[in-house]
This record gives structure tokens, C-alpha cells and sequence, in this order.
């Protein structure tokens, strides 16, 4: 089995364990934008998904029980990380602010908004899978902006082609991306 149908395994499966635990994901990323195309694009070194943080205790004791392995990564009061099978998956944390806004649950930049309808996607779909997916907006923004929130990030390629096909889908869906 190779590296996109393992992921394509351990995205369903997340899905089912956030499901059975009561709790919601959102696929953000690369995949994030193969779901929302229906397509696989390219190659994905991650997964790449947003939860609420006050689901974060019991989202890690359900990939505990179905083999993930706890992985180094930033503060987990931020964003949780996970390796199963060798693949790496990334939960960031999301919270909400006074007025409602989903902002960064943790770390130096807790507190802050993410864009405006990120979670507002629905599902997107890949064959028979389908999933909460961070809207091609918002994909286009953090992608944009990510080296300028965090200059240790640069610009990368994958990026730039990225938002060039959701910006190109959302065109001929007759949507605005901005």
C-alpha cells in the first residue's frame, strides 16, 4: 500500500474517532484542497487538521487507542502531533474568542483570529470519503500568509501551485476567493 492510500486510511479513521468520541475535525492543508477539488493533486508528506481544543484530551486518548503515537512538535496547548504507520498528523487547536471569532487555542499566538468562515466549508469528498475541511478561503490566506505570520516559514512552491488551483476552482465555481 502506498503512502497516499495509507493516509487516505488514517484520514478516515480519524474521522471515526472523532466522530465515536463526539468531537469534530477539519482538514486543513494540502488534503484540505485534494478534498474539496475531489481529486488527489500531489503527494502529501502530512495530514493536516484543526480541532476544538476543548476536544484535545480525549481525541489524543482515541488515536492512543487506535495506535497513534504521541510525536515532538510545537506546545500541545497549540497543536497536537501524532505518528501512526510511520505518517505524520498534525492537530492544531482552535478556540473561541469573547465575540465568537475561532482563534489560536495556544502557544505565542493564542488568542489570535484565524480568517473569517474557515469552518464554514462543509464536507468536501474523495471517492466515498467525505470530511470537514477548512474552506478553500481560508487555505488560500493561511497559505499566503504563513511566512508573514511566522518568518521561519518560507514561501514554498507546493504552496504557490495550491493556491493557484483553488483560486482557479473557485473561479469556475463562479466563487470569489477573497
Amino acid at each position: 500500500m502506498g503512502r497516499t492510500d495509507q493516509q487516505l486510511r488514517l484520514l478516515a479513521e480519524a474521522v471515526q474517532v472523532a466522530a465515536a468520541l463526539g468531537g469534530s475535525l477539519w482538514l486543513g492543508g494540502g488534503w484540505a484542497m485534494d478534498f474539496f477539488l475531489g481529486e488527489i493533486t500531489r503527494d502529501h508528506e502530512d495530514i493536516d487538521w484543526f480541532a476544538w481544543s476543548d476536544d484535545a484530551g480525549v481525541l489524543a486518548e482515541g488515536l492512543l487507542l487506535h495506535g497513534y503515537q504521541p510525536a515532538p512538535g510545537p506546545p500541545s496547548d497549540l497543536q497536537l502531533d501524532f505518528s501512526k504507520d510511520g505518517l505524520d498528523n498534525s492537530f492544531t487547536l482552535l478556540d473561541r474568542d469573547m465575540a465568537g471569532r475561532v482563534v489560536i487555542a495556544g502557544g505565542p499566538w493564542a488568542g489570535a483570529p484565524w480568517p473569517e468562515g474557515m469552518l464554514d466549508a462543509g464536507p468536501g469528498r474523495i471517492g466515498g470519503l467525505e470530511c470537514a475541511i477548512v474552506s478553500p478561503q481560508a487555505q488560500i490566506e493561511i497559505k499566503r500568509m504563513t511566512p508573514i505570520w511566522d518568518p521561519s516559514r518560507p514561501r514554498r512552491t507546493k504552496d504557490a501551485e495550491d493556491i493557484t488551483r483553488l483560486e482557479a476552482a473557485l473561479r469556475a465555481r463562479g466563487i470569489r476567493s477573497e
